[in-house]
């Protein structure tokens, strides 16, 4: 896989027609809203979500494409995956030495999973923790301490204490951490904060996005809903008909930014197979996530400015501000994508993927845009 060279910034613009496209749980899942504006905004959470589930559905069982932060998963599992298929010991080793009482009831056949007897100075036997059982297999393991003697349990709950107090070394922190990148796509693509549990280190993805926010202000509305089954048995006979609430967004046409560094995506071994999976889900991710909540979300443009090196040509938000122009056309209230034109340098935009290349230039700006064939151009799914 062939690394990413140049740094690329982009603009995602996407639409919502009579739908919710991200609740806010703080105000009875309402659209969110920006108070002071009354802009709407859809969270860098919620897009990221889309991008995943949109993996999750297109490359299930391809090796690489695993995700990480999924619905239910639980993180510290994954962790110990890794671990586990490196061989790598989930803690360090922790020693105790043994009494000479407790020494000698312990056969020469001993054998305890995670657990080792080991000769020390002036002929003294150590009991050994390997560190690498979870939970259940520590248990297991102390329980059968236990029928030796009790005061091998308490023996062995000490160095597994121990064992966890060192955590595992940085070299197999950094095996860890290389495993889950290669592993999973969104621990490559956007980061992730992997320490809990057993250690696998911390990763800053190479794709970071904004919040989305509506160009215009949004009017949320609530409707009010009602249902003829009823949930409970003694409901039936009173003929009861259950009422609920939903809201929706009449129209509104939101704009997220996207960067994307060429330094972090050599750390993390995000690649151009990557990138081009990026931009397909960026494309295609409302498409694969219908339900009648959402009403009718639609990606309507995906513009990347593609810089000429790796530190970049112009400033980002000099291309988001005096390059791209999204603006109103004519008049009365919005009500579809039909009353914004897109500009892209002068470029009435008419096409969903567009790629722009960024060079450097001695004239007064620094730097001009120039079109580009969409280079990274999405796969069919």
């Amino acid at each position: 896989m062939n690394p990413i060279k140049n740094r690329i910034d982009f603009v995602l613009l996407f639409d919502v027609q009579d739908g919710n496209p991200n609740g806010d749980p703080d105000a009875g899942n309402l659209p969110r809203v920006d108070a002071e504006t009354g802009h709407g905004l859809v969270t860098d959470v919620c897009l990221k979500r889309h991008l995943r589930n949109y993996v999750t559905l297109t490359r299930q069982g391809q090796s690489g494409f695993d995700i990480y932060v999924k619905d239910r998963g639980v993180l510290n599992a994954e962790h110990e995956k890794a671990y586990k298929a490196l061989g790598l010991n989930m803690a360090e080793e922790s020693v105790r030495e043994l009494p000479a009482d407790l020494a000698a009831k312990i056969e020469e056949d001993f054998s305890v999973e995670g657990f080792s007897v080991r000769e020390g100075d002036d002929d003294k036997k150590l009991l050994v923790y390997s560190g690498d059982l979870d939970k259940d297999q520590q248990k297991e393991a102390k329980k059968a301490l236990k029928e030796i003697d009790k005061r091998l349990e308490d023996l062995a709950a000490e160095l597994i204490k121990g064992s966890k107090s060192r955590g595992p070394k940085r070299e197999k922190v950094e095996s860890a951490r290389t495993w889950m990148c290669k592993t999973y796509f969104d621990v490559r693509t956007f980061g992730a904060v992997m320490s809990t549990g057993v250690n696998c280190g911390q990763v800053r993805g190479p794709v970071q996005m904004t919040f989305a926010r509506s160009l215009d202000p949004i009017f949320p509305v609530e409707h009010a809903i009602t249902r003829v089954a009823v949930t409970k048995k003694e409901d039936q006979e009173k003929k009861a008909t259950e009422m609920g609430r939903k809201s929706t967004v009449r129209y509104g046409l939101y704009r997220a930014y996207g960067f994307i560094s060429p330094a972090l995506a050599r750390q993390t071994g995000f690649s151009e197979q990557d990138l081009s999976l990026l931009l397909e889900a960026l494309g295609k991710m409302f498409e694969y996530a219908r339900s009648s909540s959402k009403g009718l979300m639609s990606t309507r443009a995906l513009i990347l400015f593609e810089h000429e090196n790796e530190l970049g040509s112009a400033p980002s938000h000099e291309l988001f501000e005096k390059i791209l122009t999204v603006k109103r056309v004519g008049q009365g209230p919005v009500v579809g994508f039909q009353d914004y034109e897109i500009t892209v340098n002068g470029h009435k935009i008419v096409q969903q993927y567009t790629r722009w290349l960024v060079k450097r230039t001695p004239n007064e700006d620094g730097y001009t845009v120039e079109p580009a064939p969409f280079r990274a151009a999405p796969a069919a799914s």
